[in-house]
């Protein structure tokens, strides 16, 4: 059952909880790596170094956005492929994240997570909501059957 109550408060603390940890993950690629040393990774992975300030750009924006509650849902859901990239980087690591170049765990759940955001909302305090999809025969697709 949910509680109708509170419900919206804790879809907000999901939503800042990860717009903290991509905004984090943007710092790290950015102050830690650089972004010289991140294409460098990409690189090394057989993947376009080209992408690296794509997904630092996806990650500190997107992050941001979840953190203000600026379309969370919605962005979410488009950062869902930058989580499965990184749990495709991860997976051969192992199961643990604490495992040598860090394993799929934490993308794993981060990926749930995500998830989660998408399916319950975007929660209290955001500033622009996600506006409902379409409505089929006059009901809003995200309302009870």
């Amino acid at each position: 059952m949910i509680d109708p109550r509170l419900a919206p408060y804790g879809a907000f603390v999901l939503r800042v909880a990860l717009g903290v940890m991509f905004v984090a993950h943007a710092y790290l690629k950015l102050a830690v790596f650089t972004v010289a040393g991140f294409q460098g990774f990409l690189a090394s992975l057989g993947l376009p170094a080209a992408l690296a300030w794509p997904i630092i750009l996806a990650e500190l924006f997107g992050g941001l956005a979840l953190v203000l509650g600026i379309y969370g849902r919605a962005v979410a859901l488009l950062l869902l492929p930058v989580l499965l990239g990184a749990l495709a980087v991860h997976a051969p690591n192992g199961w643990l994240f604490t495992a040598a170049n860090g394993g799929w765990e934490y993308p794993a759940f981060l990926m749930v997570a995500a998830a989660v955001q998408v399916l319950v909302g975007d929660g209290a305090f955001a500033l622009k909501p996600t506006p409902r999809l379409g409505a089929v025969g006059g009901r809003a697709l995200s309302s009870p059957a």
